[in-house]
């Protein structure tokens, strides 16, 4: 039993409320096997339903995987038809098993600009599981942080906010995270050590660990590692 699964049991308060991942390394996996990149992307979903297993035994309470990001569309038309099928398969395969364990489906980002019998599918999924109480499954899709911050000053503004009104509570309740606490400890595969635009107002006090790990090698186990290191880190806020 690792040190945050411990905790957890104990009911102590140094496992991560809050989970965020951004799911790196699908592609490198791959061409080091000379496989196809889309084979990566696929082996890469056996790792994410690893990581939603393991983290509610890890006291985990949302977990965020970066699916989709906005600067995604500038890959190949094939590749993102497959990662759209894939989360498509993902949602029509998992959803009820993911709704027998209380799982709640969220979603963040532009996501209703994906193709429509996808968001329809996630429409369903989300409206399925909005009252589970488990583990909150956050998926970012159609995701950007310059773009989420945008959206919430519009909001501000549209919403007739002027001038000091539009503070950073207000900012927050507009943000598509509304509601759910920051990232307590945000994890990055495949060696990169950069936000790529993921959660950079929610980040502020996140705990970071950076893996060499490729994505589809990351598993429940090294999320429980990764809860580890997060569990010795001092946290302080900007205090002493």
């Amino acid at each position: 039993m690792t040190a945050a699964t411990a905790s957890a049991k104990a009911g102590g308060a140094v496992a991560p409320r809050h989970v965020a991942i951004i799911m790196d390394g699908n592609g490198r996996w791959a061409k080091a096997r000379h496989l196809p990149r889309v084979a990566g992307h696929k082996s890469g979903m056996e790792s994410v339903r690893s990581v939603v297993k393991m983290a509610p035994d890890l006291g985990i309470e949302v977990l965020t995987l970066y699916a989709f990001s906005s600067e995604n569309w500038k890959r190949p038309e094939e590749e993102v038809g497959f990662l759209f099928n894939l989360l498509k398969s993902y949602l029509q395969s998992e959803i009820a098993e993911l709704d027998a364990k209380n799982v709640q489906i969220r979603c963040i980002g532009n996501w209703r600009a994906l193709p429509a019998d996808l968001v329809t599918l996630i429409d369903g999924a989300i409206e399925r599981t909005k009252d589970n109480a488990g583990l909150k499954l956050v998926l970012a899709l159609n995701y950007g942080s310059h773009d989420e911050i945008t959206r919430a000053v519009r909001a501000c503004v549209a919403d007739g906010l002027t001038g000091g009104q539009i503070d950073e509570a207000a900012i927050e309740a507009r943000l598509d995270t509304a509601g759910l606490p920051a990232p307590d400890l945000i994890i990055r595969t495949s060696g990169e050590e950069r936000l790529s635009n993921f959660m950079m107002w929610q980040a502020a006090y996140s705990e970071f660990v950076f893996t060499p790990v490729l994505w589809p090698d990351f598993d429940g186990d090294a999320l429980a590692r990764a809860c580890d290191h997060f569990a010795v880190r001092e946290r302080r806020y900007g205090g002493i």
